[in-house]
């Protein structure tokens, strides 16, 4: 048993309760208690306990990075627009990888999102019994899926997903989880997004795909099939409650009431749409339109870090100075978003703190700059702080299934030093392969 105490406890549930100097108790993987002062069950149930003092913290629940990609170029040849870094960067690297190098890759990515209080990741890449190892191995909670496309471009099949999905999904406890992944439409056709939702529906999981990210893909879509990228997701049938489509830049009213209709779930990306020059998603209208958001990094090849409080803070700021509107996406509804909307997306229960949730638990220490000041009792200056002056660099301790990944920003599970080492040898093995 875990018994987190003396915490700002910020829930997220319906009610968005925050207790100050409140409680978090963990047994197993669940929580069991969440509420105001110290806990006392009445019966001595917390002696022997691990006790984790939380004064000068906040307690709030894992980040879910509902649009991730394990990265092993970050920082390399990232100057292009986003159809010419794909060719020149992006597709010769993730061709090149092997068994050794995604393992590490992905561990050095999921780190870094341990280390910025995310507690999962929806992560499509190739390799994924190799990414499902450094999942189990690290400790996060993982929703993979395989980058598929026509065999033409030498990435991922549908084949390649359902070994996948045989070969990892449920395990780790069940913290690893395969969906079918589709690259996107420009690498796709009608057949093979059909073909998708069969195989999703067959082996009974979800969907992960790019839907409408630039305007060179939705010419793209027009040119090749007379429609925009999401209406030809649509009429294949490969939209719904079990998929995430990622960036969704450019929807059209039409798009918008078809995701609506499906109960199709957004990934908002906007720090990578914002670098790689792609645009502004029409968030206000989207959400208007009773659509869940959640929010991703992308990739820290296009955004140069996996730290979703970066994420969250532009998901306000790019609508309110594009829309010259100070009103929009207020500190509370972002914090939901990074929390739990994307876990609703994903149907996992995680998200908010409440008895009978899964134990995916963060908590950020408010005693340094980022923080200051910070009046006692004011629960609308911490969740600003934590949407438009914090960063990942504020997480303490990250908490999956009930397991302390990180405490003190000390990894716990893996060795950091090691992780880095081997991720540098792995990007320099994979561009020799390039070269």
């Amino acid at each position: 048993m875990i018994v987190i105490e003396n915490g700002t406890v910020l829930t997220m549930d319906d009610d968005r309760s925050v207790y100050f100097g409140g409680h978090v108790v963990i047994d197993d993987d669940r929580i069991t208690a969440v509420g105001e002062g110290p806990y006392d069950d009445g019966a001595g149930g917390a002696a022997g306990a691990q006790v984790i003092d939380a004064a000068g913290m906040i307690v709030l629940p894992g980040l879910v990075d509902l649009h991730f990609h394990t990265a092993i170029g970050k920082g390399y040849s990232d100057h292009l627009p986003l159809w010419e870094y794909l060719d020149a960067c992006w597709y010769p690297l993730i061709r090149n990888l092997d068994a050794e190098s995604a393992y590490w890759a992905a561990a050095a990515s999921y780190l870094e999102g341990i280390k910025s209080g995310v507690t999962t990741v929806n992560d499509m890449y190739r390799r994924l019994p190799d990414l499902g190892r450094a999942a189990a191995d690290i400790g996060i909670r993982a929703v993979l899926s395989s980058d598929v496309a026509l065999p033409e471009h030498d990435l991922d099949t549908l084949q390649d997903n359902k070994d996948a999905y045989d070969a990892v999904h449920g395990t780790a406890g069940g913290r690893v989880e395969v969906r079918v992944g589709i690259e996107w439409l420009p690498l796709a056709s009608p057949e093979l997004l059909r073909d998708a939702r069969q195989l999703a529906d067959e082996l009974g999981t979800g969907i992960h795909v790019h839907l409408n990210e630039s305007l060179t893909e939705v010419e793209d879509s027009k040119k090749r099939f007379g429609r925009r990228p999401t209406e030809v997701a649509y009429d294949a049938g490969l939209l719904g409650p079990d998929c995430v489509a990622a960036h969704c830049v450019w929807l059209s009213d039409t798009e918008i009431a078809l995701m609506r209709e499906t109960g199709t779930h957004i990934s908002h990306n906007p720090s990578s749409n914002a670098k790689l020059g792609n645009g502004i998603a029409r968030i206000p209208e989207i959400l208007s339109a009773g659509i869940n958001v959640g929010l991703g990094h992308d990739a820290a090849e296009s955004s140069n870090n996996c730290d979703l409080f970066e994420v969250m803070k532009f998901a306000s700021l790019i609508h309110r100075a594009a829309r010259v509107d100070a009103s929009l996406q207020q500190a509370p509804d972002v914090l939901a978003m990074a929390t739990r909307n994307g876990a609703a997306a994903l149907g996992h229960e995680t998200g908010y703190l409440a008895a009978g949730r899964k134990a995916d638990v963060i908590l950020v220490d408010t005693r340094n700059v980022m923080f200051t000041p910070l009046a006692p009792g004011n629960a609308d200056q911490v969740y600003s702080h934590l949407v438009f002056a914090a960063n990942g660099s504020a997480v303490d301790t990250t908490i999956v299934d009930g397991q302390v990944l990180m405490r003190g920003r000390q990894l716990q599970t893996m060795d950091e030093a090691a992780i880095l080492r081997e991720a540098n040898a792995a990007f320099q093995r994979v561009l020799a392969r390039i070269s």
